[in-house]
């Protein structure tokens, strides 16, 4: 397994935790994950999805009274010699360090793994039979949307997700949280350039209906009355929606049915209720 080095902290101004300073400045941490080839996992259960995703600790930052529970996560891993430096603090000197209030005591600096091409993630999914059933974020730029699209599409059997250039990550610390760790079990990766990649779903077999306003739109129930083999969801961003250029691209436009003079829903609403509707 991985070996614990605990090292105790006591100085919020450590030059060791640099990877941890001042999380709650947006811009900040947008900017740097991505170059610096990290993603924040914050909590003992996203760190112990990611663990079991294959993902690697740079750190641990964490609450003395959850050192077992990652000495455990740690036991149950591979044995692969590294050692994974441990930065022990009290809670106080955490919320010092990180300028918020840790949830749940823990927080793990990650090595990014690459991202695989959209055909091998479509192929790899379903443990090498094949995706049958993809989502597609077209630029949704609210974290918290992301993440809570992404625990729908774990819990409701989406077998990937591919987000647009444009689209927020889904590493980014606010995402994996709201997502639960939930974006390490569902295979994803960026689909660029969009919507050009509507052409490259086509290829493998995908149906594309996006989730738009159109008066020839399909209703959702139409839609799984006669599904096809393979499809994909086109879900676009808060407000604007998809981009006609999408839309134009989609083999289907289709709407959720709804009352009350409601027109559209909040994305990741949007998203649970096609998933929920078009699972198997």
């Amino acid at each position: 397994m991985p070996r614990p080095d605990l090292q105790p902290v006591t100085d919020p101004s450590d030059p060791r935790l640099a990877d941890y300073v001042s999380l709650t400045d947006v811009a900040l941490r947008s900017r740097h994950e991505p170059e610096k080839g990290l993603y924040i996992a914050e909590s003992s259960t996203v760190l112990g999805r990611a663990l079991r995703a294959g993902h690697r600790p740079r750190s641990v930052l964490l609450a003395p009274r959850w050192v077992p529970d990652l000495e455990r996560m740690l036991a149950d891993l591979p044995d692969d010699g590294a050692i994974v430096p441990v930065y022990v603090a009290d809670e106080p000197v955490l919320e010092a360090i990180t300028g918020f209030h840790v949830h749940r005591g823990a927080l793990a600096a990650m090595h990014r793994p690459p991202l695989a091409p959209v055909a091998d993630v479509l192929a790899g999914a379903r443990d090498g039979a094949g995706a049958r059933r993809v989502a597609v974020l077209e630029d949704v730029v609210d974290h918290t949307n992301v993440g809570a699209a992404f625990r729908s599409a774990a819990a409701l059997g989406v077998d990937a997700v591919l987000v647009t250039p444009r689209c927020a990550d889904p590493l980014y610390r606010r995402s994996v949280r709201v997502s639960m760790g939930t974006v390490f079990q569902v295979p994803w990766t960026r689909v660029d350039p969009w919507p050009d990649g509507i052409d490259e779903l086509r290829a493998h077999g995908f149906v594309t209906a996006s989730l738009a306003l159109a008066d020839d739109a399909l209703t959702l129930d139409e839609l799984v009355a006669d599904p096809p083999g393979r499809l994909a969801l086109v879900l676009g961003a808060e407000g604007h929606g998809l981009k006609p250029a999408t839309v134009a691209a989609s083999d289907l436009v289709v709407r959720i049915p709804m009352a009350g003079g409601v027109d559209s829903l909040n994305v990741a609403a949007a998203a649970a209720v096609a998933f929920w509707a078009t699972r198997a």
